[in-house]
């Protein structure tokens, strides 16, 4: 395969240029051209036919959403998200994923480092390009666990022998819609939840708020020591490693700084390793869609502990990467598509199907 071609949409000359820059330090990847606008821009996919967009959302003459929506409709290609870390920019970010987006990054200027912001930006790059077109997003089906990949009852009510559960989730690209699609399908009494998404400052509060008012479940941007308990979700903040800390019979979070894992802060092998210490057997890991190998030695200890692991299935997955280097790692018990990943977990927790579920209130 030959470089991948990227084509950079962004009003600010300034933007425009560190980007190219940068990104041609990197042998598999070439800039084939910038635009300051989406007509412009319009203009030069046609003509340049690049791999991927890099995508300002806030331009003159057509807004970014608009120019996006019409791109996937009418020419879809791989389009990595850029935007400013202002509340308005972070929730319009949301709405491009919504639209078809892959990815998001962060302006120059934020809080990464120029450096780290080329490698993050290279990353995704490559993620885009190897990402199945999306497609609009589905509510789960709730179709019966394959029997084959149904866990053992012993193990079953081992976890319901106790009250000290969890549920680690790790995802990178394509995994704002698939932790949405888990989320929508839990109950309002699911185990806490504590969910890491491969992310830039600020923009996670914009997600959990997202989700929040889609799920039965609490979902909130994980601040230290928040509590983890029975109806709510809580998910790293962007920049910020999270570890899952147990004390006595509950469980908190601990949000810090630290080094890159895997190229990523926050990391899923960082939480997930932390869920392994924490919580052992009393835990559940799901690995989703994303591409390189972040959470697979995470997934691997939480399995060698007791915990009873699932990875999204490769016909599900806009990027396979992740779920397939845990599963090569030995960690995954259960391989399912991501329909069917809600009732894997709450057949884990859950004492019945039959449980009342249209009623349901926060707690």
């Amino acid at each position: 395969m030959g470089k991948i071609r990227v084509l950079v949409v962004d009003d600010s000359a300034i933007v425009r240029k560190v980007f190219s820059e940068e990104l041609s330090r990197y042998p598999d990847i070439e800039v084939v051209g910038t635009a300051p606008d989406p007509f412009i821009a319009r203009d030069k996919i046609v003509a340049l036919k690049p791999d991927v967009l890099t995508l300002d959302v806030e331009m003159p003459r057509m807004d970014g959403i608009t120019f996006l929506k019409k791109l996937m409709k009418y020419y879809p290609l791989p389009v990595i998200i850029v935007s400013s870390l202002t509340q308005a920019g972070s929730h319009l970010a949301m709405e491009a994923l919504d639209s078809g987006a892959i990815d998001v990054v962060a302006k120059p200027g934020s809080s990464y480092s120029v450096g780290e912001l080329s490698e993050q930006l290279a990353e995704k790059i490559r993620g885009a390009v190897q990402a199945k077109r999306r497609c609009p997003p589905v509510m789960p089906v709730r179709t019966p666990v394959p029997e084959t990949v149904s866990a053992p009852p012993a193990a079953r009510a081992a976890l319901r022998e106790t009250t000290d559960k969890v549920i680690a989730i790790g995802a990178s690209t394509g995994g704002t819609e698939a932790i949405r699609s888990v989320l929508e399908g839990l109950d309002h009494a699911m185990p806490g939840i504590v969910i890491v998404q491969h992310m830039p400052a600020h923009f996670t509060k914009a997600f959990a708020a997202r989700l929040n008012g889609l799920c039965r479940m609490e979902v909130k941007e994980a601040e230290d020591n928040d509590l983890v308990r029975v109806g709510r979700a809580l998910i790293a903040p962007g920049n910020y490693h999270m570890v899952l800390v147990r004390s006595g019979a509950r469980y908190h979070v601990r949000v810090k700084t630290g080094p890159l894992v895997c190229h990523q802060r926050p990391s899923v092998d960082v939480l997930f390793h932390s869920v392994a210490e924490a919580a052992g057997r009393n835990a559940v890991g799901v690995i989703l869609t994303g591409m390189g190998k972040d959470g697979a030695d995470g997934m691997r200890s939480m399995h060698a502990q007791g915990a009873q692991t699932i990875a999204q299935d490769e016909n599900s997955c806009v990027v396979f990467g992740m779920p397939r280097e845990a599963i090569a790692a030995g960690g995954v018990d259960r391989v399912l598509p991501l329909t069917q990943i809600p009732q894997g977990l709450e057949s884990l927790f859950l004492p019945s199907p039959a449980i009342a579920r249209g009623s349901a209130v926060k707690p």
